[in-house]
């Protein structure tokens, strides 16, 4: 007999990862809807793409703010805003198996504040990122910058075990290592956007964050600034 109450067969996802899934198929489940004519009558059909331009992110503008040092709220957003709006249902299925998967992981490691700064600043900086190096007339939308944050956030958990039980901690890289070699596969055969620009600064400030986010992060880092 155990005191210990009854678990069930699945543990439940963080609150927040089920918040932002919600919401990102809760947009993308009107836009099928309305391309469908169920809902929203005929201009319903022009939903995604006003969405896309609404919402998406714009190396342009991005530069045109930059050269002209002027930020307005409706295109600021975009920063974080493009992470909700995809080309289509499949590419919103994959941003959220990503989200579940790493998302609940994370969450649990984490919690739920420092998950969600993850998911937000790695959008941010995944936008930023493309927007520095990509430019050009190339659009970034869709959720993958962020949900590659939470990857580099679980790489520094797989890095931290692999160092405390004496292993190679490169191995944690393998999982963004065999992503990115799929993308770059895809890439070359049946071409596309180079969007992996922004995943790859999504997962890299994923990572570094979870230096300063993680349990007892913050704490670790000032006792070795106090030490030198």
């Amino acid at each position: 007999m155990s005191d210990q109450p009854h678990q069930g067969p699945v543990n439940p996802l963080p609150p927040v990862i089920v918040a932002l899934f919600f919401l990102i198929f809760g947009i993308e489940i009107t836009f099928f809807l309305g391309e469908k004519g169920i809902v929203g009558g005929p201009a319903a059909v022009g939903w995604r793409l006003a969405a896309l331009e609404e919402y998406g992110f714009s190396p342009k503008i991005f530069w045109w703010m930059i050269e002209n040092g002027v930020y307005p709220p409706e295109h600021l957003k975009r920063f974080l805003s493009y992470a909700f709006v995809h080309a289509n249902f499949t590419h919103t299925l994959f941003v959220g198996v990503f989200l579940l998967a790493l998302g609940k992981m994370v969450g649990e490691a984490f919690g739920a504040v420092a998950t969600l700064f993850i998911f937000v600043l790695s959008a941010i900086c995944g936008a930023v990122v493309y927007g520095l190096v990509v430019g050009g007339e190339t659009w970034l939308v869709g959720g993958y910058p962020a949900v590659y944050g939470l990857i580099g956030a679980f790489t520094y958990i797989l890095w931290l075990r692999l160092g405390q039980m004496g292993e190679a901690q490169v191995r944690a890289f393998s999982l963004i290592g065999f992503l990115l070699g799929i993308q770059l596969i895809f890439g070359l055969l049946f071409g596309g956007p180079p969007d992996w620009v922004g995943d790859i600064g999504g997962f890299a400030t994923g990572f570094l964050v979870s230096f300063i986010v993680s349990p007892g992060g913050w704490s670790k880092i000032l006792d070795k600034l106090r030490q030198r």
